[in-house]
């Protein structure tokens, strides 16, 4: 089996790659996961989503993005928990958005039960 930084790493490829699919994501992720965002410029109130809402806003990040990637700068294991301190970058129309991100996960059974993301966004404008 896969370690725990491996099964992380693959979950973060999986959601930065435009071509990757539902299928791909579900592959990773458990059906019963839970992912939670703290709030921040893009979501001002935080959100609390299961899989199907987080496939939905897979789904739509690939239509409005033109371009994305994340930079997994340090993964921290213990047990069935990772932590990662990451940087996300997409093009959305004319605009480059930057986000320095600490994800806090849980593994089990080589999938992703738990992500609790905070996102620090640079200022941007929208439009060009």
């Amino acid at each position: 089996m896969a370690s725990i930084e491996d099964i992380v790493r693959r979950y973060f490829s999986v959601v930065a790659d435009l071509s990757s699919t539902t299928a791909d994501l579900h592959e990773i992720v458990d059906p019963d996961a839970r992912f939670e965002e703290m709030p921040n410029p893009i979501a001002p109130t935080g959100a609390l989503r299961d899989l199907t809402q987080t496939t939905e806003g897979f789904l739509a990040g690939k239509r409005r993005l033109s371009a994305q990637r994340i930079d997994v700068h340090e993964i921290l294991v213990q047990d069935d928990r990772a932590v990662v301190r990451s940087t996300w970058s997409g093009r959305i129309g004319d605009t480059d958005v930057v986000a320095r991100m600490a994800g806090f996960l849980r593994v089990r059974d080589g999938r992703i039960v738990e992500h609790i993301t905070y996102d620090c966004y640079e200022p941007f404008a929208v439009g060009g």
